[in-house]
């Protein structure tokens, strides 16, 4: 017997059914065509991953109703296909069901999957398991299912293959899958909207493998692609045979329409056969990613192009090269404001780099501004020295031009602050900080390096080898905001900070405990009240790109206002 099934890995759009919905359909024709029994979409596909409070809205539950039945309509002249669509489902009670009532707010709902046939919706699944973690928070908006779901398939001799739907959580518990098992399941697929960060691939696969040695089942992981607000999706889809080997991987961070053809022996030994991705590093993984959480953010929200102030540093030399691989040379424009303070390379390797893009390049010394400033509060701070009002007075200024362009000519600000200064605030609030997304605000100082020398030897998307110039990448990082500044004249070296920041913001550990690991005290304690201290800075952050397992945005909700010292 063999079935085949395809996965639609594609990139859905929050809020956007009828599109989704389309899609959907475009995707069972293409199915069918290629002789598929059976589609599977991503996790709640049809209204796109996460809605967040939209779930909380009855008219957006209408909308995602509506929508169903369009996928229903669209796909019923696609004889032995089965669609199973992922899909916000409101909650029936024991009288049968929930009147659909615009008036009153939708309180229950289940993040379903249902499936279709002849236009018909067979079964309906709700999600058993909710997370509520790290990004997580369903059980805001949906109350957990209970049972299974195994439905029929008529393979290509007119046998059945009974499949068993899970969605994406209910899969890293036991209880579900072989719920399903007893169920009479031969076949696990599992839908998901998994989140990425740093090795996050790798563990799907794991847990997946650890079901499919508890059940003896084969698996099909039908996985989201695309960028979303700070989230980013990667695709990844997979399935494992009943040993738990990896038999295919889909294509990392891009849409496709996956194959999975499934063959059984009289004996009951499966042969399956899919496409394999080849292996990604870690920094092949992390650039991928932003690059999509860029493309995605500017694309869906209407964004003509970004602005980046370019300032002959590292970071905005890597915020440069990953928005020109996202967006390409002509929708980028970088601008260079020298202050007093800057270095003559500074100014020369920006525009050098720029020259190597091909992108549009400006450049706007602030002196006149600076000194404007000075003049205007020399009354004001009468009998006090420069000191870093100063400094940051010099970022203000940039922040406001930047934003002056954006507002003249429609295009985002991409700030250009990395993890390491995110968390110890070192960074000018409205000056630096001042725009709409900041792409490498989840990457540490040291990750950056790493992605600068990675993006050097590798040219992913053709716009250019070598971008960033190697005295970029070697020369000490300065803010360049008073005479001979580095960044290792505020902070540990950089190496020793981001340990520190991996061990107390990541993964939670104590001063104590770090100190025991040979830290000295004096940096743990520094980079730790550095954290706390800056909360406030971080909470006017622009949105950015999540990259690790916890980033400085909706992983972290830390109160401003806090006596505690641990």
């Amino acid at each position: 017997m063999t079935i085949k099934i395809c996965v639609a890995q594609f990139n859905f759009v929050v809020g956007d059914m009828t599109g989704n919905a389309r899609r959907i359909v475009e995707a069972a024709e293409a199915a069918h065509a290629q002789g598929a029994q059976l589609l599977l979409t991503p996790e709640l596909a049809l209204c796109g991953y996460a809605a967040e409070d939209l779930l909380l809205r009855p008219a957006f539950v209408d909308a995602c109703d509506d929508a169903l039945k369009l996928v229903q309509t669209g796909t019923a002249h696609l004889k032995g296909l089965h669609l199973v669509v992922g899909h916000p489902a409101r909650r029936h009670g024991p009288g049968g069901g929930m009147p659909r009532d615009r008036s009153v707010q939708s309180a229950s709902l289940f993040n379903a999957a249902s499936v279709i046939s002849g236009g018909l919706v067979l079964h309906t699944y709700a999600k058993r398991e909710l997370p509520n973690y790290q990004v997580f928070d369903e059980r805001r908006y949906f109350v957990p299912g209970e049972g299974h779901c195994v439905f029929d398939l008529t393979g290509s001799d007119g046998d059945l293959l009974r499949v068993g739907l899970l969605i994406c959580e209910d899969a890293w518990f036991d209880a579900p899958a072989a719920d399903a098992r007893t169920a009479g399941a031969d076949v696990l697929v599992v839908v998901n909207a998994s989140p990425f960060h740093a090795g996050k691939g790798q563990e799907r696969e794991g847990h997946m493998r650890t079901r499919v040695l508890a059940t003896g089942l084969p698996l099909v992981y039908a996985h989201l692609v695309g960028g979303q607000d700070e989230i980013v999706f990667e695709g990844r889809s997979f399935v494992l045979n009943a040993r738990g080997d990896l038999v295919g991987r889909a294509i990392s961070f891009e849409e496709t329409l996956f194959p999975v053809a499934m063959t059984r022996s009289k004996a009951g030994v499966w042969d399956i056969k899919a496409p394999m991705d080849r292996p990604h590093s870690p920094e092949a993984d992390l650039w991928h990613a932003l690059v999509l959480g860029v493309r995605d953010y500017l694309g869906k929200n209407g964004f003509p192009g970004a602005i980046i102030g370019l300032s002959g540093g590292i970071d905005s030399a890597l915020v440069l090269a990953i928005a020109v691989d996202a967006l390409g040379k002509d929708r980028v424009r970088t601008v260079m404001m020298p202050s007093p303070y800057t270095a003559d390379i500074s100014w020369i390797d920006a525009r050098d780099m720029a020259n190597r893009l091909g992108v549009r390049h400006d450049e706007v010394a602030i002196a006149p501004e600076f000194e404007a400033f000075k003049s205007s509060l020399a009354p004001l701070f009468e009998g006090r020295e420069e000191d870093t009002t100063e400094e940051n007075i010099q970022a203000r200024i940039r922040g406001t031009m930047l934003m002056a362009l954006s507002n003249k000519f429609g295009s985002i600000v991409l700030t250009t602050g990395n993890k390491s200064e995110m968390a110890t605030g070192y960074c000018t609030l409205y000056g630096d900080m001042a725009g709409g997304f900041a792409v490498i605000k989840d990457v540490v100082k040291t990750m950056v390096f790493r992605l600068a020398r990675w993006r050097n030897a590798h040219d992913p998307y053709g716009t250019g080898a070598n971008p960033i110039p190697e005295r970029i990448i070697t020369r000490p990082p300065s803010a360049e905001l008073r005479p001979d500044q580095t960044d290792q004249d505020s902070l540990p070296p950089y190496d020793t900070l981001d340990a520190i920041i991996e061990r107390y913001m990541e993964n939670d550990r104590s001063p104590a405990d770090i100190v025991a690991e040979g830290f000295d005290q004096a940096d743990v304690d520094k980079v730790v009240r550095l954290i706390r201290v800056n909360e406030y800075k971080r909470r006017q952050a622009p949105v950015g790109i999540r990259v690790t397992h916890r980033s400085f945005g909706k992983d972290w909700r830390y109160p401003i206002t806090s006596r505690y010292r641990a």
